[in-house]
């Protein structure tokens, strides 16, 4: 663990990928780095500095755009990955890692002064084509602030008992013009905020990749829309609540 005690802070690095730096600890979520990721291009690059010093990863569920192996190779293979129960021998065998951590909603672990509890989380289990299986979680990370990190899921009841918390990281969007079950889009997102209680809400999954063919005619609007739609959404439905936009790989002290 670094020994450097900076200001805790949140660096959107795309998509689902979140770097999460309090207490001395680096924790990056669902990495995605790559330019090309199947038919996804990503229409940024990613900021290297993001990817020092990690301390751990995060791993909320199986699907290939937050599991991807060929992202994690990127921040070596002695680092620790944190997975949901059931996903660690696929990590192990496919990602060539042997420091793998499997967690389920209401367990927790320590990684330096942080404590990381799993959250449930409302999402499909699967992964294309293996056949593996693993239920999806969030991440309630505890330290000198509490960070909620949402991973895929829909709203639910009883996002109530996660809360309250200091920083929301919400997803709000996908990689195309429209979403399937199991994501929220802004009103959903908003509404999440209400249930949890948030001080602060981040939106992220949002803004970073897109369909090849969806873009023949220039970057698509899509891309851009979805924060200040969810703006809008959680001032009227939770007030009280601030929301920072950070575009991918922008930083914020929280």
């Amino acid at each position: 663990m670094s020994e450097e005690r900076s200001a805790p802070s949140i660096q959107y690095v795309g998509h689902s990928t979140v770097l999460v730096d309090m207490d001395g600890v680096r924790l990056l979520t669902d990495p995605l780095l790559r330019a090309r990721v199947a038919h996804l291009r990503r229409a940024g690059k990613v900021d290297a500095t993001a990817l020092r010093g990690v301390d751990a990863v995060l791993i909320s569920h199986l699907h290939h755009d937050h599991l991807d192996f060929g992202s994690l190779a990127r921040l070596g293979r002695e680092l620790p990955i944190v997975v949901p129960r059931g996903a660690g021998a696929l990590v192990r065998r496919k990602g060539g890692r042997r420091d793998v951590i499997e967690i389920e909603a209401g367990e927790e672990i320590s990684v330096g002064r942080l404590r990381v509890r799993a959250t449930r989380a409302e999402h499909d289990a699967g992964r294309l084509l293996l056949g593996v299986r693993a239920d999806p979680v969030g991440y309630r990370v505890e330290g000198e602030r509490s960070v909620y990190f949402a991973g895929d899921t829909e709203v639910f009841p009883e996002m109530a008992e996660i809360g309250p918390v200091d920083v929301a990281l919400v997803p709000i969007w996908g990689w195309g013009p429209s979403m399937g079950p199991g994501h929220m889009d802004p009103a959903g997102a908003a509404e999440s905020l209400r249930l949890l209680r948030a001080r602060l809400a981040i939106p992220i999954h949002w803004g970073t990749y897109y369909p090849l063919h969806l873009a023949a005619t220039g970057r698509p609007a899509w891309l851009d829309t979805p924060p200040e739609s969810f703006r809008a959404e959680a001032a009227a439905t939770a007030p009280g609540v601030e929301v920072r936009i950070l575009r991918p790989g922008e930083r914020t002290a929280i």
